[in-house]
This record gives C-alpha cells, structure tokens and sequence, in this order.
C-alpha cells in the first residue's frame, strides 16, 4: 500500500498530511479523512491505509498546523486516564483556536489538493472525521455541496453549530455517535433537524460505546464499535462515490 507525507499548501501555511492509496497505477475517488484531536499517528495512518485498501485515494491533513507537524504535541503510546488532563491541557487550546473561519479556509485548500492528486479519479468526494474531525467534515460538506457526495462523522460534536448549519449540506450522512456523548432524547432533537433540512442521513448510538470508541490507542476503544463503524462507512462510499 503506498504512502506519502505530503504539504498542502493553505491560505496560511502549508499544512502537512498523510496520503494512501492502491497500488495499481489507477485513478480512485478520494477520500479526505479528519483525525481527532490527538491527530496523525499511528492508529490514524493505519485506519487510512485499511480504507485506501478498499479503492480509495485517502488524505488525512493535520488540521492543528498553524502550531506545528504532527505530532503537534508529544503523545504517549497508549492515552489512557492518567495520561488524558495532561494531553488536554496541551490540546484543547489549539483544538478551540481552530475556528470555523479557519475550517473553510483549510477545507477549500484540502479539496482542491485532493481532487488533482494525479491518483485521484474524477467526480465527486467523501469527507470523514473523528471526534473534533466529525464537526469538520459536517462544516466541509456544508461549504462544498456540490462537490462533496458523503459524509461520516464518528463520536463528534456533529450538532455544535446548530440547525441551521444542516441546510447546505447535499450529500448522503452516518453519523456514528457515542452513548457518552449523546442521550437518546438529544439524539432525537438531532435526527428531527436532519429532517427538517432535508439531509439523507442515518445516525444512531453506537451501543454501549464511550467517546473515541473507534482509536484504539486509547482507553475508549470498543473493537466491536470499530468494526460496526467500517460497516456503516464502506456501504456509504460504495454507493455515492463512482468506482467505489
């Protein structure tokens, strides 16, 4: 499976990122996967290879840039509850000075790389996130309609905008949510502004699942969850992404 580390070039810098995809010399519908908050690591680049092997071109940025290559901050191997308030205390600075302003800026930079990778087919993307990554591919799908065809968020704030942050949005929706993050009542007022903006969607509590069920590196990880997660995501690509 080949990989590259690659710099995207932004409005305001370069941002580094990671790309797989097959090796057949064909062209594939790309992919453009947001980590979470920790970032590119090792269990990323892994997921993004175990995707690209099923016929995609997938290009994970490091959305936290502006501070640095990831890593942006030094991680432990395994984040588990002793590591977890000093990792915060590090992160979530950054992780609140990425405004939506800077979303889209980064977003339009990160579409326009992708789609002329010469490893990419034509026609339309997908837009995966995790965690914090979920809200920016909602936010990614809402500014680039005709452009993005799917979108699947996993344990994000997926709701953080609002409902009226829904309307744009054109292609078809997962959201895989965390039992920890979201009552079956919050869920429900969520499912209802889908709706309300017309979004073909399915979303739903993964079962028993905290947040960042899908990272195994950390505490939260559920393997059951992780594979319900490629179940969800691979049928959805199969059917918005041509060749897929």
């Amino acid at each position: 499976m080949p990989t590259k580390t690659l710099m995207i070039p932004t409005p305001d810098g370069r941002a580094d990122a990671f790309a797989a995809f097959p090796d057949d010399g064909e062209r594939h519908p790309g992919v453009l996967m947001y980590p979470d908050g920790f970032g590119i690591r090792p269990v990323l680049t892994e997921m993004a290879r175990e995707l690209a092997g099923y016929g995609y071109y997938v290009l994970v940025p490091n959305f936290l840039y502006r501070h640095g290559p990831a890593p942006v901050i030094e991680l432990p191997e395994y984040i588990g509850e002793e590591a977890r308030p000093a990792v915060f205390a590090q992160l979530m600075p950054l992780i609140e000075a990425h405004t939506a302003e800077r979303t889209l800026r980064d977003a339009d930079a990160y579409l326009s790389f992708l789609t002329t990778r010469p490893e990419v087919s034509a026609g339309p993307v997908a837009v995966t996130g995790y965690c914090i990554g979920g809200l920016l591919a909602m936010r990614t799908a809402a500014a680039h309609p005709g452009q993005v065809a799917a979108v699947a968020a996993f344990h994000g704030p997926v709701g953080a905008d609002g409902p009226d942050s829904l309307s744009e949005i054109t292609a078809q929706v997962h959201l895989g949510h965390a039992a920890s993050d979201l009552t079956p009542e919050a869920l429900g007022e969520l499912n209802q502004a889908l709706d309300a903006a017309g979004v073909d969607h399915t979303s739903e509590i993964y079962p028993g699942t905290v947040h960042g069920f899908t990272m195994s590196d950390t505490d939260a990880f559920d393997p059951a969850a992780l594979r319900l997660h490629w179940d969800r995501l691979l049928p959805l690509l199969g059917c918005t992404l041509a060749n897929g």
